[in-house]
């Protein structure tokens, strides 16, 4: 019998970095479904707002479903208020949606997770969301997705507290690289967002050719 998790798009590597003049949020391009690669240019690095974006791994229509959720909240939330939501009350309300979405009964399980970074009035915050809906906080650097434990290491090996973003995008370039040169769900390139006081810009993308020629 066919596993229903085998049309789930899974596999990634995701990367959040706290530098001392903002975040950094990168992630690989490469969506798979079982064996097959389904997508060489997948962006897994989502602006939500002016000063919040999120990095995503796990079943697609599931994160597509999330992320609609998320912006629409809190584009509701500075409706009715007047106010932005802080970096802390977004990657709650996304942690509490997550955990709600994985224990939904349902044929194909939702497994989602995020990194989340952004700025509000008390500075820079990077946050992990877990699949099963769990948030940490974190102010050195978090991955996620099936290339973590690569990134990881090239992560513990080379950060240091209080570096710039310039070095933090560098950085993140080396542990993505990690991933992709040893994880089979992890390729085809790389996106790299920063998070700082001019908000949330795409600074870095690139796609890895991959075609052989004669």
């Amino acid at each position: 019998m066919t596993d229903p998790q085998d049309y789930v798009k899974k596999g990634t590597t995701t990367v959040g970095i706290f530098c001392k003049d903002g975040i950094v949020l990168a992630a690989d391009k490469k969506a798979t479904a079982g064996y097959f690669i389904a997508d060489k240019k997948v962006e897994k690095v989502i602006k939500i707002t002016d000063n919040l974006a999120v990095t995503i791994a796990g079943g697609v229509s599931d994160i597509q479903l999330l992320v609609k959720l998320i912006k629409a909240e809190l584009n509701l939330k500075r409706v009715r208020t007047g106010q932005e939501a802080t970096v802390k009350e977004a990657a709650n309300l996304l942690s509490t949606i997550v955990y709600h979405n994985i224990r939904r009964f349902s044929v194909i399980i939702g497994i989602t997770a995020f990194i989340v970074g952004g700025q509000d009035k008390s500075g820079f915050h990077l946050y992990l969301i877990s699949p099963d809906g769990s948030l940490s906080e974190d102010d050195e650097f978090v991955s996620d997705g099936s290339g973590s434990m690569m990134a990881y290491g090239v992560l513990d090996s080379l950060y240091t507290k209080g570096l710039p973003v310039n070095e933090g995008i560098k950085l993140a370039v080396k542990a993505i690289n990690a991933a992709i040169q040893r994880d089979i769900a992890s390729g085809e390139g790389i996106d790299i967002y920063t998070i700082t006081k001019e908000g949330v810009k795409k600074v870095l993308t690139k796609k890895i050719d991959t075609t052989i020629k004669i």
